[in-house]
């Protein structure tokens, strides 16, 4: 190897990001969580996810204690387990909901398995769990971890009700001060963001408020706190929409598309010289 590389290696510096925590393990603490709350084996194992259980707990206790203190991360972790229960009956329902709404899903199984949607929900209701605690940058961590897996881009922040369906998922963002009611559909590359980015409005609700039983087909872009879906309304592929929609509504591009054959032609001879 050249030696200017050697040193240019040697002179260089890296800037450290000053966080007592850490990012590989507790990613892998989402996924122990979803594996435990949905376990893919032959004949359930108690004791195993007992002791899987409270690995998890330790981690996230080591964890939380290093960016608060003990006191907080012991208080937060009992609410936390105590919410588990509730929570697993949550996704259960979910898991039930892709299954009665899409045609391509042959069993309960297939869904927790394969299903990236449901997946990057499951990781979202336990961080938003968190994040409702009070636990700083972990609900975060959680989210981001999934995005990076599945291509879903849920803040921990988001309220969302039961049995939201994300089909096929990869693209969907759904920003901090969303609000989704029950039963909304919502397919690939839909954006439920912001109609201004900038940092004075940190605190301000910027992104839209989805109503129940709505469905968004892909590529939609819906922008704006004050935009409002109203129930049982759908929405359309690639509609851009930054204003609020009464309930039942249809939402659509219209879009001229133009058909011809193409069995009769001949192709021009092409010389190249």
């Amino acid at each position: 190897m050249n030696k200017n590389i050697i040193d240019l290696v040697n002179k260089f510096n890296s800037q450290t990001v000053h966080v007592p925590i850490d990012k590989c393990k507790l990613e892998q603490v989402a996924d122990n969580l979803f594996a435990q709350l949905f376990p893919i084996c032959e004949s359930p194992d108690q004791e195993k996810m007992h002791k899987n259980l409270l690995e998890v707990a330790k981690t996230l206790f080591k964890n939380i204690s290093n960016i608060t203190n003990k006191e907080f991360a012991n208080k937060t972790l009992i609410s936390f387990f105590e919410q588990l229960p509730i929570i697993q009956q949550q996704l259960n329902e979910d898991a039930q909901c892709y299954l009665d709404n899409d045609p391509a899903a042959k069993s309960l199984e297939e869904v927790v398995l394969t299903y990236p949607g449901f997946y990057a929900l499951c990781i979202y209701r336990l961080a938003n769990i968190l994040y409702q605690l009070g636990v700083p940058l972990i609900p975060r961590l959680f989210t981001e971890h999934v995005h990076s897996k599945v291509g879903i881009d849920i803040h921990p922040a988001a309220k969302i009700g039961n049995k939201l369906f994300m089909d096929h998922g990869t693209g969907i963002v759904i920003g901090e001060t969303t609000v989704i009611g029950s039963n909304v559909k919502i397919y690939q590359g839909v954006t439920l963001g912001a109609l201004l980015v900038e940092k004075k409005l940190a605190d301000v609700k910027r992104h839209p408020t989805v109503e129940d039983n709505v469905v968004i087909y892909a590529n939609a872009t819906i922008l704006g706190g004050e935009t409002v879906i109203g129930h049982d309304s759908t929405i359309g592929g690639g509609a851009w929409l930054t204003q609020s929609v009464i309930p039942y509504s249809l939402v659509y591009n219209s879009v001229d598309v133009k058909i011809r054959t193409v069995k009769d032609f001949i192709q021009p001879i092409d010389f190249s010289i």
